[in-house]
């Protein structure tokens, strides 16, 4: 089965078109695929009209599922994630700050999927950053003072019961569950900086979202470091920006970029199913 490609022009993002994703694939197209991906980091395929089904056969050409720490997933699908936010909701949007999927796993996951259902007039745009990008055009300066770290990740900013979800985000009615837990507390070293196990390609691995700061470093020294990080890894030139269409299917590679959600749709219904994948 063919396929077109086309780049978003952007830093990374490629749209693809001439595939029915509620079919099954060939292994060449598969493989085909999975080379774009790893090209381009981000893939959106347009125009598909998939069910629950056709969204777990065609995530598990990407690998296994990984299921989710801190979100409930649907009752009789337990690889998906309903991503919910109903017309009336008055909560902070989810996900609204640059991080990179799980990444206080021990072993965070490799891909995550979306798929649009119901989607609102405006607002409502995935960011994805190119971390490869964003590295190879680093200051000499700043990667050298990098070069080693291992950044300590934790997902206590966000899912300890004190957390941005915690106990204070209970009851502003979210259409979806988030399942905050005393876990969130454990710290993860991961290399700020690391070879992706795929292309051996080498990109920046984590932000501020998730990262608390650098292993053997002086608290406010690490800080300063993390937040000069910051600044140069959220550049614009580093940037996609992803509008979403119904019937939209978004892949996105964990390993070498960062995303984050945003809101302006206020007053819309706006519905994605989600997987995660090893």
């Amino acid at each position: 089965m063919s396929f077109t490609v086309t780049p978003s022009g952007a830093a990374c993002g490629a749209s693809i078109a001439g595939i029915d994703l509620a079919r099954p694939l060939s292994e060449s197209t598969v493989a085909a695929l999975r080379r774009t991906w790893l090209e381009h980091k981000v893939l959106a395929f347009v125009d598909q009209d998939m069910n629950d089904d056709d969204l777990e056969r065609f995530s598990l050409y990407f690998g296994q599922f990984a299921g989710d720490p801190y979100i409930a997933s649907m009752e009789e699908r337990p690889n998906i994630i309903e991503l919910r936010r109903t017309a009336d909701e008055t909560s902070p949007i989810f996900a609204d700050a640059w991080h990179t999927d799980w990444s206080f796993g021990e072993t965070p996951p490799a891909a995550t999927l979306l798929y649009g259902i119901t989607i609102p007039p405006h607002g409502g745009d995935t960011d994805f950053i190119n971390q490869e990008k964003a590295l190879a055009e680093m200051p000499a300066s700043l990667r050298q003072r990098l070069q080693g770290k291992m950044a300590l990740h934790s997902a206590q900013r966000a899912y300890a019961p004190d957390g941005l979800y915690g106990k204070n985000d209970a009851d502003r009615g979210r259409g979806f569950k988030i399942l905050t837990s005393d876990s969130a507390y454990r710290v993860q070293p991961h290399p700020i900086i690391r070879a992706h196990p795929e292309t051996g390609r080498e990109a920046l691995f984590g932000c501020i979202g998730y990262v608390l700061g650098f292993q053997d470093m002086d608290e406010s020294q690490s800080m300063d470091l993390l937040m000069e990080l910051y600044h140069w890894q959220t550049r614009e030139e580093f940037q996609y920006h992803h509008h979403w269409q119904p019937g939209t299917l978004v892949i996105w590679d964990n390993r070498s970029v960062l995303h984050k959600a945003n809101g302006g749709y206020e007053g819309y219904e706006r519905v994605l199913h989600r997987t995660v994948i090893k």
